[in-house]
């Protein structure tokens, strides 16, 4: 079997990534080890950056998102029991970000797919990619207790942090910056109005907190825990007591409670691995960089992956250019490295550290202080958050 590009990760940078690429007559396929219907387990998060739209929407898949996104014009930073509006909108001349579930940009994607005809090949097991370095790059998988191997031009890895792709490069051939964060966020889901029609960013002495949501009628919900706790630790009604001690006295009380559906803990770190192209493949995504969710970068990055990727293997295939994909590592890494700082710099803001002393904790008082009162620092955060140009 031979295509011209193999795209390992069915996620929806693998997806994005298929879909663009197929739209330009380049062939590929997509390997993925577990089903479409885990993938659509999967609970991420859901605010999309202007550039990620309209990525959807040059991908065939962005009817829903525009129809049944929430647009918001800004968010609350909520502290000192009171909250704080940045104005996204005024502050950036007319940009606005879209809450739009992750797993529902996954499920346009993978229907988009299936409505074009490309091949995806699901529960596909110890994907390998192989001879990248060379001119005769080749991907093995076993299925159904069958090895089988794919021949291509190039590897396109968007198998996540833990995946394959990464893996198989030498460890002399990469670099890797990693800090972890000392607590996690406990989240949680519920069929429940949310408390505001914005996001709410808290921070409190007890710990942050974000409000957020997944629809009109479905609320997402965090706060702050240290990694030693459990989800099981914290029954529903000891989630919400706590919610409501991080947040203003206003939303605390026009807070609406109903059991969850879904509650998990997840940990906190930035990573980022250079550079982001080996011979003939290339890391995508959460391969190649983690983001603390603080920001609302995560996904958001991965698309402008693939922004870069898919632009140069366009250039390769239809204009004999290789240009671009010589560029890609340099051009991503560059928006990487911006919004691992914008999504560090959230995180330390709004988040109690365990060795935050009385002084450290007044530097943060002023910062958040002077973030809200400096029009000039506020359009900073504006700019970072509703996403910077590629």
């Amino acid at each position: 079997m031979r295509h011209q590009v193999v795209i390992i990760g069915a996620g929806p940078s693998g997806l994005l990534l298929g879909q663009l690429l197929t739209r330009a007559g380049i062939d590929n396929v997509i390997l993925d080890r577990v089903s479409r219907e885990y993938i659509l387990g999967r609970v991420r998060a859901g605010v999309l950056e202007e550039g990620t739209v309209s990525l959807l929407s040059q991908a065939g898949a962005g009817e829903r998102v525009m129809s049944e996104g929430l647009p918001h014009d800004g968010f609350d930073l909520a502290y000192d029991g009171r909250d704080h509006r940045i104005d996204l909108f005024e502050l950036t001349g007319g940009k606005r970000v879209m809450v739009y579930g992750q797993t529902e940009v996954t499920r346009d994607l993978m229907d988009a797919r299936d409505d074009g005809g490309a091949k995806t090949i699901h529960e596909a097991e110890d994907v390998q990619p192989h001879d990248f370095s060379g001119l005769s790059p080749y991907v093995t998988y076993c299925k159904d207790g069958v090895t089988h191997r794919i021949d291509c031009d190039f590897i396109a890895g968007c198998d996540g942090f833990h995946g394959a792709s990464r893996k198989a490069v030498p460890g002399n051939a990469i670099a890797l910056f990693e800090k972890v964060y000392p607590f996690g966020w406990l989240g949680i889901l519920a069929d429940v109005p949310p408390v505001s029609h914005e996001l709410i960013y808290a921070n409190h002495p007890r710990g942050f907190a974000l409000c957020s949501m997944r629809s009109a009628t479905r609320s997402r919900y965090y706060i702050q825990c240290p990694l030693d706790q459990k989800p099981e630790d914290w029954s529903d009604d000891r989630f919400w007591d706590e919610l409501r001690r991080r947040l203003p006295p206003s939303h605390a009380e026009a807070l609406i409670t109903a059991p969850s559906f879904e509650k998990s803990i997840a940990p906190l770190r930035s990573f980022v691995a250079e550079p982001m192209r080996f011979g003939r493949m290339f890391l995508v995504g959460d391969a190649a960089h983690i983001v603390p969710p603080t920001g609302a970068k995560g996904l958001n990055l991965a698309a402008s992956d693939v922004h870069y990727l898919s632009e140069g293997l366009r250039g390769y295939y239809h204009e004999g250019s290789a240009a671009g994909i010589d560029g890609y590592s340099q051009q991503a890494l560059a928006r990487v490295w911006k919004a691992v700082r914008f999504s560090w710099w959230m995180t330390t803001m709004l988040h109690r550290f365990p060795d935050t002393g009385a002084f450290d904790q007044k530097i943060q008082e002023a910062e958040l202080d002077y973030l809200t009162h400096s029009r000039a620092a506020s359009t900073a955060l504006a700019e970072n958050y509703v996403g910077l140009p590629f």
